[in-house]
């Protein structure tokens, strides 16, 4: 795996596979600990609620790793919700090791694009393809680097711009210059006839010292090795919803804290908070409005 931003990658993928393992879980993933386990740099992380000393009050796995199993709840709903509505194109950005083409079930005629580096989906396809993963609908990965023509290999890979298409975006924008955010906008909208959705997180920055030096970001950086804010894209940052809106999207934004509220569990806000600059997106292209996710 390559460092940086694919390291957090396996972050996500350790929360995923403690989220899975808790009672309450809001998403399981049966695959997450599988790619924990084949990486050197994750083989030591915690799998499972008990190998977290400190529970939800840890920063790193209870915390932030509580945030990843909701963040991936929400946007599960929102395809699901897609579905239902007809939708059978599913493209995720920047997918690193997202298992939903095998884990969601999935209705006849769906498939799903997996966009990413061909590093992070080698490491996928090597560790899926040892545990005798199946998908349950059409899946078609797609190694790109999204800074180059991601568009021009996704419609390669047979994407037919003509139908509505459900996209997803997680995680990825906080990583890409605002210039990169701006042409990723543009390039979905050029993609998307009405009746598309789009799913998306984005950080409002900068953040105040004081949540820079909180437990959540010193402790990922001295446990793991991982600077969360040293890989976020700095400078002013594009109003992709306004953008979105401007070009026909009806958008809704919201905190990870509405969320949390509306499914009973997750993260709660706290002074000095690392989340409390993360906001998620959801937007459908036309008429028909944004379905409550």
């Amino acid at each position: 795996m390559d460092a940086g931003v694919g390291v957090t990658a396996l972050l996500v993928a350790a929360a995923r596979a403690i989220e899975a393992r808790r009672p309450d879980a809001l998403a399981r993933d049966p695959y997450a600990e599988c790619f924990v386990r084949a990486a050197p740099v994750s083989a030591g992380w915690p799998v499972c609620p008990e190998q977290v000393p400190r529970g939800e009050a840890d920063p790193v796995w209870g915390r932030l790793g509580r945030y990843f199993g909701l963040r991936t709840r929400v946007l599960d709903d929102a395809l699901r919700s897609a579905a239902r509505a007809g939708t059978r194109q599913f493209v995720l950005l920047g997918a690193g090791l997202d298992t939903r083409a095998f884990r969601l079930d999935w209705p006849s005629g769906s498939t799903v694009w997996e966009v990413d580096r061909p590093g992070v989906l080698g490491f996928k396809e090597r560790v899926l393809a040892g545990t005798g993963a199946v998908p349950s609908c059409g899946r078609v990965p797609v190694p790109v680097d999204l800074r180059g023509d991601w568009a021009a290999a996704l419609l390669g890979a047979g994407l037919e711009p003509g139908l509505p298409t459900a996209w997803l975006a997680e995680g990825l924008l906080l990583y890409l210059p605002a210039d990169a955010e701006r042409r990723l906008v543009a390039v979905i909208d050029g993609l998307s006839p009405a009746g598309s959705m789009l799913g998306y997180e984005v950080k409002l920055l900068p953040e105040a010292d004081a949540v820079r030096n909180g437990p959540v970001y010193v402790e990922t950086r001295e446990r793991l090795g991982v600077d969360l804010p040293a890989l976020f894209a700095g400078g002013p940052r594009p109003d992709s919803a306004a953008d979105l809106a401007a070009r026909g999207w009806r958008t809704q934004v919201g905190t990870p804290f509405d969320h949390a509220r509306r499914y009973g569990r997750g993260p709660r806000p706290e002074p000095d908070d690392a989340l409390a600059a993360n906001r998620w997106v959801f937007a459908v292209k036309g008429a028909g409005g944004v379905s409550r996710w």
